[in-house]
């Protein structure tokens, strides 16, 4: 247990870069959204009530855990730190940042909410969509995403040390025909419709919650085996 938190401790040696380029990123994304809103009167436009800017944090929280892997598990390695240990601990600190990452976005939102969205009617923090009835709710609502979005890093880490390059090509490019395949799908299936009805009949904890956990445990368990093969 020692090890994997001295694994976990390896993440937070230079906190500015676990903690401090995401929430730079965003927050710009939140000032740009915001003078956007304000200046363009947008408060009385109810299709544009909200933004995907918020994005912005888990895309860069998961290129964060990308580079946890690509950068420091050689150095783990080195100091005698099996792989195993490393993921669990790398892990530990992933959960516990989706926890972190949920309460904040969660009182965030809150904040947004007393103050009419920022006082210019945005809802950034948690977009129409992701807002649940109650702070616990969306506690799990912001976070189980996040989970799904680090676990997503550490994976296409752990792809870059065994296969370089080239493997994430091949898993861009693997995506890019499984998604553009289902499309094509639905499309020659005139489904679309039934899709959509499908989505909407499902609730926001399944598709905010559920959903994203069912998708980093599948993906954190290819990451485990894979880290195990992996060489510095």
């Amino acid at each position: 247990m020692n090890r994997v938190l001295a694994a976990a401790r390896l993440q937070v040696v230079h906190p500015l870069v676990i903690l401090g380029i995401p929430w730079l990123v965003v927050g710009i994304s939140f000032a740009i959204n915001v003078a956007i809103w304000g200046l363009a009167g947008l408060r009385d436009v109810p299709e544009a009530g909200f933004t995907g800017g918020v994005l912005a944090l888990y895309i860069t929280v998961c290129v964060v855990f990308v580079q946890a892997v690509t950068q420091l598990l050689p150095f783990a390695m080195g100091v005698s730190l099996s792989r195993r240990t490393y993921w669990l601990g790398v892990s530990l600190v992933g959960v516990l940042s989706a926890l972190g990452y949920g309460i904040a976005l969660a009182v965030l939102d809150a904040i947004g909410d007393a103050t009419d969205g920022w006082g210019v009617g945005l809802s950034f923090w948690a977009p129409e969509p992701m807002q649940a009835d109650n702070f616990f709710l969306q506690v799990l609502v912001s976070g189980a995403p996040m989970l799904a979005f680090i676990f997503s890093g550490i994976g296409m880490g752990v792809v870059v040390k065994r296969w370089g390059p080239n493997g994430l090509w091949a898993l861009a490019l693997a995506a890019l025909l499984l998604f553009g395949g289902l499309a094509v799908l639905i499309t020659g299936l005139g489904a679309w419709t039934t899709v959509g009805d499908w989505l909407g009949d499902r609730s926001l904890a399944t598709l905010s919650i559920g959903l994203p956990l069912v998708v980093g445990a599948v993906v954190a368990a290819l990451s485990f085996a894979g880290i195990r093969r992996v060489v510095p």
